[in-house]
This record gives C-alpha cells, sequence and structure tokens, in this order.
C-alpha cells in the first residue's frame, strides 16, 4: 500500500501500479508525482530506469476522474516512435478507465490516417513533435482545451532538432500545466523551455549503483563544439613533458582524418593511424608498435570497425575521447583499469558538448562513478568565439577608412612554445595525478 500512503492517485490507478508490480515508489516519483498532482510544472531530471516515464502516465491518467469527453486534454511528446510505443504500452499496462480514448501520431502511419483517428475522438495524444505539428498546422489537431504538456526525453528531443515544433505546439496551448522529463539539463535544453515554462520547480536525482567497475580516473571536459574540442586537444598534446603518449578515439575514421591533419599542422610525424583511410597518413599497423616508436606521441582511432578489436592500452598515460561511442560498452573497454592492484598512472579525459551529456551519464550509471568534471584551460580557445571576434575584425576592416599618410609597423611575432605557457589550472591531486613518468616517451 506504499501508493495509496504517499500519493493522491485515485483507486483504480493505485490497484493498477500494485498489480503491475511497481511494490515501491522510486526517488524520483517520490520527489516529483505529488507535485504534479498539485498542479506545478517540474522538470524532472534522473538517469534512465528511474521511473520518469511511469510518473508521466501516472499524472496523466490521474486528471482523468470520470468518463472522458473526446476532445483532447493531455499533449505528451516523445522524440520518435519507437518512444511513443514505449510510452502507449505504459498507459496499456496502467489504464483501468476504458472511456479514455489515446491517440498516437508518429510517421508510422500517415497524416491521412492521424487525422481519422483524432476525427474519431481523443482524450490523450501521444505523438513525435514534428508529426503533432504537421496535424495541428492542418486543423487536425485541436489544442483548445488541452491544459496538460508533458514532452518525456527531452534531452532526445534536443539531438533530433525538434526544439522548433515543441516550442511552437507549447505556444499555441493555452493556460496549462507543463511537465519536461529529461535524462539531463544543458544550455540548449534551457533555451528550448524558456519560452513556455515559467518557474517550474526542477528535481534532480543520481541514483548511482552501489557496484564500481574498476576504470582508470576520468575527467570530463565540458565545451561547446567540436571544433573547441580540437582547440583543446591541441594545447595539451603540443605539451610534450606531460603528454608523452597519448591515444586519441574518434567515432568514425572520417572524424579520425579531421583529426590528424589539425593536429599534424604542429605535430607533423609525431601523429600516427591505426587503419586510416589514406596510405598518405602516417600509419601503425596496432598499439605495440605506436609503444614502441619513440618518435610517435599521438595515436588516433577510430571506432568504426574496431569496436571488437583488443586493444592494448596499458601504459598508456592518456586515453583521450574526442566522441563518445553509440555504444557505452565501447567506451568502458577503453578506460577498464586490468591492473587495478597497480600503480595507476592513466588518466581517461572524455571531451563532450551539451548533446553528449546524456551518454555521460549512462557511462556513469554503469560505472557506478561519476567523472570529475575539469575547468577549462584558461587560453583555451572557445571556437565560437573566435569566429565570432574574426567577424568582428573582418566588420572593422570593411568600415575602418585607412589614412594614407599614416605609417604602419609591421609585428613582430614570435611563437611560445606550448610548454611555456601552460595554464591549465589543476589542483595539486590532479597534477600529482598527470606527471607521468617519463618512461613513456
Amino acid at each position: 500500500m506504499a501508493w495509496a500512503e504517499k500519493f493522491k492517485l485515485n483507486k483504480q490507478l493505485i490497484k493498477a501500479v500494485t498489480e503491475a508490480g511497481f511494490t515501491n515508489p522510486k526517488e524520483l516519483q517520490l520527489k516529483t508525482l505529488n507535485r504534479i498532482i498539485g498542479g506545478q510544472d517540474v522538470i524532472a531530471i534522473g538517469p534512465e530506469g528511474c521511473g520518469k516515464t511511469t510518473i508521466l502516465v501516472l499524472a496523466t491518467l490521474n486528471r482523468f476522474k470520470h468518463s472522458a469527453d473526446g476532445t483532447p486534454k493531455a499533449l505528451i511528446l516523445a522524440p520518435d516512435q519507437e518512444k511513443v510505443f514505449e510510452i502507449l504500452a505504459q498507459f496499456d499496462r496502467l489504464n483501468r478507465n476504458k472511456t479514455i480514448r489515446i491517440v498516437s501520431l508518429h510517421p508510422g502511419q500517415t497524416t491521412e490516417q492521424n487525422m481519422d483517428d483524432l476525427a474519431e475522438g481523443s482524450d490523450i495524444v501521444v505523438a513525435t513533435p514534428d508529426r503533432a505539428r504537421a496535424i495541428y498546422l492542418k486543423l487536425g489537431l485541436n489544442l483548445n482545451k488541452v491544459d496538460f504538456f508533458a514532452v518525456d526525453d527531452a534531452q532526445l528531443i534536443i539531438k533530433k532538432g525538434l526544439q522548433l515544433p515543441v516550442v511552437e505546439l507549447a505556444n499555441s496551448i493555452g493556460r496549462a500545466q507543463h511537465l519536461i522529463f529529461t535524462e539531463v539539463m544543458h544550455e540548449r535544453l534551457e533555451k528550448m523551455l524558456a519560452p513556455f515554462m515559467q518557474l517550474p520547480a526542477t528535481v534532480e536525482v543520481e541514483e548511482l549503483p552501489e557496484e564500481q567497475l574498476p576504470v582508470h580516473p576520468q575527467m570530463l571536459y565540458h565545451v561547446p563544439n567540436f571544433g573547441t574540442k580540437l582547440n583543446l586537444l591541441n594545447l595539451f598534446v603540443y605539451d610534450e613533458e606531460m603528454f608523452t603518449k597519448t591515444v586519441v578515439f574518434a567515432n568514425t575514421r572520417l572524424t579520425a582524418e579531421t583529426i590528424y591533419k589539425n593536429l599534424t599542422n604542429r605535430l607533423r610525424k609525431a601523429v600516427a593511424m591505426i587503419n586510416p583511410l589514406s596510405f598518405e597518413y602516417n600509419k601503425v599497423n596496432d598499439i605495440g608498435e605506436f609503444k614502441a616508436d619513440s618518435s610517435l606521441r599521438v595515436l588516433i582511432i577510430a571506432n568504426e570497425g574496431t569496436e571488437e578489436t583488443e586493444l592494448d592500452l596499458t601504459e598508456i598515460p592518456f586515453i583521450i575521447h574526442l566522441d563518445l561511442p553509440a555504444d557505452k560498452k565501447v567506451y568502458i573497454k577503453h578506460i577498464e583499469n586490468h591492473t587495478i592492484d597497480a600503480d595507476d598512472e592513466t588518466l581517461a579525459l572524455t571531451f563532450v558538448t551539451d548533446l553528449e551529456l546524456d551518454q555521460v551519464r549512462r557511462i556513469e550509471q554503469t560505472t557506478g562513478q561519476k567523472m570529475q568534471k575539469a575547468e577549462l584551460p584558461e587560453d583555451l580557445v572557445l571556437e565560437k568565439d573566435r569566429k565570432q571576434k574574426e567577424s568582428e575584425k573582418e566588420q572593422k576592416k570593411k568600415t575602418a577608412k585607412p589614412d594614407p599618410n599614416q605609417y604602419v609597423p609591421g609585428e613582430a611575432f614570435h611563437e611560445k612554445k606550448p610548454e611555456n605557457s601552460k595554464t591549465y589550472n589543476y589542483s595539486s591531486g590532479t597534477k600529482a595525478k598527470m606527471n607521468m613518468k617519463k618512461k613513456h616517451g
């Protein structure tokens, strides 16, 4: 009877959750469900499996006290057809009020079929944002009586670039309660929510498992874009004294090639690849060859085509992921510490943008430990800032009127060696971890 004691749910729902085997509410459910039942706007942030979809379904069904009238009262948006089906399955599992008609809108059906389904009557609409917007613009989706608007897996909505239809639909609804369920919160998601979320309650849970996998210490660098990832990588590997041997992972061979070209501008022949796209690139056959060659400092490996390959990363001081692989098991295989009893001198550095933060959270759920968030170096060039400054400089050139009588002396430029201008801002503990033995060189 835990659900009956803790939540103001109707008797049908209490019976349904009990019969479904949900004996005890999870942490996020305990912290959010009564707020939602009370009518508050809520942003619920939690990892996969923490009960977000169940909260959504229970909160929606609890609004229907009596017989439904066939006019949409609730609009639920999901990132794709698969998630729409998952939500529908949970409705089927928990709904005991058979007068409620639930209609789904997704790319697996024609718009004509969707409009026919809506014309027959609907009380709850579960849809992908783009399909719901398309039907609404065709006047097939009536939003006049919708007073409950929810978005599930909002982080995937951002990944798929579906922000605009979400905002347009939310703004097309009058006064309503808004619920957002997501695995992570970041700047792009906040920007999507700003037009229609007014002073929501934000509830976040971690729920890391007790069991931890043996992995190398991990440091997380959160940057705005891929260009800044390249700038950060360059800044690090130019330091010959610290980054003596570094393995860099990318998802595709094309990305690996981009990294190679970017690094060889300065590192020349100190960079190599495994299985490159072109014969003109510096190549090694395996990591053993890379370790044995004292002239090589950076090895770039594409996850594409090497997922099942055994990679001996022992005695490599730095393992850097410029991309996160879609399969978290591939990442974890790279950072596993197979010599846990020995002194661990390897650091795993991971560079991520907003769109990869949900993958970070899933990796943390599997390893049982958080990645340590690192401060960005003071002299790191943020790519969007660089482009903006270049644009402003170009604009000044266009508008400035040069004085033909003014003498402009040439500038003397002496480039500093990177090791002479390090400003990493690491703590003493981190510096100690990063003070690797020079035997790897």
